[in-house]
């Protein structure tokens, strides 16, 4: 593409100052490309000092987008079903709910904000981010592991409305409230031993809140054990399983 072409294409965007090298744009400030019906992202950037939106088009990949992004990143409502093309620095935001996704490889390592991959046909999280500063949410997928998650997430996780059957692999430790309702979970193992916020079990098949953790406020509804333990506080709860290891 020569450099007439890639002028031509940024004045059809009102792409502003921007900066080519070796047909690389660069831009210092924002890049809105949502909502343009685009298959291909008609350009290939390299930086961009500030968000970068390709969301609700009908992209089948990111091959294009930037190296590096200054500032949150949103693909989500398009047809993507793998990340190859991402960029591989995002220090904001990362959104790629709402696509066909099958495979988080292609993510960062590191995102400095949340991330939401929600609404996709995801069957594992091998490949998502290393470190997140923010939310993660991997909710509305076909999940029957949590393993490749961080280790630690700097806000809210929630893995709701999946097929998991258990919760290995999970964070260690939770900055947010910790969801994991409607799924098919018999047992609380593998759960982060402290959650900064409520934690939502409900709608499962739990027959005991063995390993509950510490936790502002708990809700378990819609499981069988429901019934022998709704009156009794968090705490009572926790003691209640810990005496059971204590006598046998």
């Amino acid at each position: 593409m020569t450099d007439q072409e890639i002028h031509k294409i940024c004045k059809k965007y009102e792409i502003g100052n921007y900066t080519i090298n070796n047909g690389l744009v660069d831009v210092d400030g924002d890049v809105d490309l949502s909502y343009k019906k685009l298959s291909k992202i008609p350009l290939n950037f390299g930086t961009v000092n500030g968000y970068f939106n390709c969301d609700n088009n009908q992209l089948t990949t990111l091959n294009g987008t930037p190296k590096e992004v200054n500032g949150y990143f949103n693909c989500h409502f398009n047809q993507l079903e793998t990340l190859e093309g991402a960029p591989k620095e995002v220090n904001g935001h990362f959104n790629c709910y709402d696509n066909q996704l099958k495979s988080l490889e292609g993510t960062p390592n590191k995102i400095n904000g949340y991330f939401d991959c929600s609404v996709n046909q995801l069957k594992s999280l091998e490949g998502a981010p290393k470190e997140v500063n923010g939310d993660f949410d991997c909710s509305v997928n076909q999940l029957k592991s949590l393993e490749g998650v961080p280790n630690k997430v700097n806000g809210y996780f929630d893995c709701s409305n999946n097929q998991l059957t258990t919760l290995e692999g999970a964070p260690n430790k939770v900055n947010g409230f910790f969801y994991c309702y409607n799924n098919q979970l018999e047992t609380l193992v593998g759960v982060p031993n402290k959650i900064t916020g409520s934690f939502d079990c409900s709608n499962n098949q739990l027959t005991s809140l063995k390993h509950l953790p510490d936790c502002e406020k708990v809700y378990f509804d819609n499981n069988p054990c429901y019934n022998k333990l709704k009156d009794l506080s968090i705490k009572q709860i926790i003691t209640h399983y810990k005496l059971k290891e204590i006598l046998g």
